[in-house]
């Protein structure tokens, strides 16, 4: 038995090198309101449907203090509502700068093709969100089998397993040991864990890792290693069966699970 079905996330992925556009847009509007988040409190949800996202956010005890300060109350759902109407036109503006594909994703997902690999893809992002990403990315040569979004599985997007389960059906992938997923956040690593299925994370590019592709090549080398080194654990804790550095290492973690699959391993 081999693997036959690959799902693999979109933003800090195969697109947008460090998840950059949700960042900036998260940033933006949280800002616009008097309320000042950090690059981590931001990212932590990153990966979940985008209301959930802000709602998580707005959770935080820091942010929920901030809020309360601000507001003279706490927040409520009509709250996380009009964020995310702020929200997202704003990511819409900038979406198609931030879908281009990163290095080798389209070179090494012909080469999983040609190996008989099907691919499929989810996201936090909506379908409206998606149409901007999934064009931009086709024109530079990368196009998913199939893409589902939390909208196709009426709104229950990461962690549940659902939009894995409805790209198994529509690809028709087989069981789910026979399928890998691969993502940049928590949330993609539960998402499999949740589904039963593998999971691989990236690190150059993730969310995870959190550095810009010029933060990530200027960083000396002692320091950019200790980072990797964190997200993987970060990773492995979150319920990764194997870690790649860059996108390009996919067909050897492929191979590594499908000798683990032989020796009876299941996910």
């Amino acid at each position: 038995m081999r693997l036959r079905g690959m799902v693999l996330d979109w933003a800090g992925t195969t697109v947008d090198y460090g998840c950059m556009a949700p960042v900036q847009a998260f940033m933006e509007v949280f800002r616009s309101l008097g309320l000042e988040p950090t690059m981590e409190e931001v990212r932590a949800p990153m990966g979940l449907l985008k209301w959930d996202h802000i709602k998580t956010m707005l959770e935080m005890p820091r942010i929920s203090r901030q809020f309360e300060e601000r507001m003279g109350r706490s927040f409520t759902d009509e709250d996380v509502d009009r964020i995310h109407e702020l929200f997202e036109p704003k990511l819409l503006g900038s979406l198609e700068r931030f879908s281009h594909p990163m290095a080798s994703v389209v070179e090494i997902v012909e080469r999983l093709r040609a190996d008989g690999m099907k691919i499929g893809a989810t996201t936090g992002y909506t379908d409206t969100m998606m149409r901007i990403v999934a064009e931009t990315a086709r024109k530079d040569g990368y196009e998913p089998d199939c893409w589902i979004t939390p909208d196709s599985v009426g709104g229950k997007g990461r962690p549940y397993p659902y939009m894995i389960y409805t790209n198994m059906i529509r690809l028709d992938m087989g069981l789910p040991i026979q399928v890998v997923k691969v993502g940049d956040t928590a949330s993609d690593m539960q998402e499999a864990r949740n589904a039963g299925v593998w999971a691989i994370g990236i690190l150059k590019g993730s969310s995870m890792l959190g550095l810009s592709e010029e933060e990530t090549a200027s960083m000396p080398a002692s320091d950019l290693e200790a980072l990797l080194e964190k997200a993987k654990r970060q990773y492995i804790e979150q319920g990764a069966h194997d870690v790649v550095e860059i996108f390009s290492q996919l067909p050897d973690a492929v191979e590594r699970i499908n000798r683990r699959l032989l020796a009876g391993e299941r996910p």
